[in-house]
């Protein structure tokens, strides 16, 4: 958001973001962003809260954010050689408007070795970041192709936030 001029403050909501089995991971994302926004709007007094939440997914499965280094490393090896959907979900609440949308974009990695997981993991890049990697970072490395919105996989899908910031009236 600053990269194109918005003044913010983060605000952690603390919200639980842990995934349940068999949850749907596009109304997961959406609401767990709709929850955050609305709880940071009670705190603040703002024209405008935005929040947003980023998921992993692969074959109906969820990765979230690794809860440790052999999680994380469980997860890479899954991602290894596969192709995945990151998917953003964000909200946006005005004084009388509120936006709920999402960004998916596909990510094909490389197959991964052990020692190259190993070095990632050496890292600590994998901490606090969906499917255990950040593709702005060691990660990009990983990376065979993306198809979408690369900044969606960074963690916030800036172009769709922009087409609906174009539409509130402040």
């Amino acid at each position: 958001l600053r990269s194109v001029g918005l003044n913010f403050e983060i605000m952690p909501t603390n919200m639980n973001e842990e995934i349940a089995e068999k949850v749907d991971s596009l109304r997961f994302v959406r609401d767990l962003s709709l929850r955050k926004a609305r709880s940071a709007q009670r705190k603040i007094e703002a024209d405008l809260v935005i929040a947003a939440d980023t998921i992993v997914t692969m074959d109906n499965e969820i990765f979230g954010k690794p809860q440790n280094a052999d999680n994380a490393a469980a997860m890479l090896k899954k991602l290894s050689g596969r192709t995945h959907h990151v998917i953003t979900g964000f909200c946006v609440l005005g004084k009388a408007r509120q936006i709920l949308d999402h960004e998916i974009t596909k990510v094909t990695f490389y197959r991964l070795t052990e020692e190259e997981i190993d070095a990632y993991m050496a890292s600590g890049e994998f901490a606090d970041k969906a499917g255990a990697y950040g593709i702005q970072g060691l990660a990009a490395l990983f990376v065979k192709k993306i198809e979408g919105c690369y900044f969606n996989v960074v963690g916030f899908p800036l172009g769709r936030f922009y087409q609906h910031l174009k539409e509130i009236k402040l």
